[in-house]
């Protein structure tokens, strides 16, 4: 008898997923889960604050 492969289960959830991107450059980061500790952290590319992407 075959072994079963196994595989990873990921949950895929947009409720925390959020989206930023870079101006300048159009670096774009996906934040997976926001920490909620103040309401926006400064995440600085290029010199810049990066803007929420809708």
């Amino acid at each position: 008898m075959a072994a079963k492969k196994k595989t990873k289960k990921t949950v895929k959830s947009n409720k925390q997923k959020k989206k930023m991107y870079c101006e300048k450059c159009g670096l774009i980061v996906t934040i997976d889960n926001v920490c909620g500790c103040v309401e926006e952290c400064d995440l600085i590319c290029c010199g810049q604050q990066l803007k929420e992407k809708k």
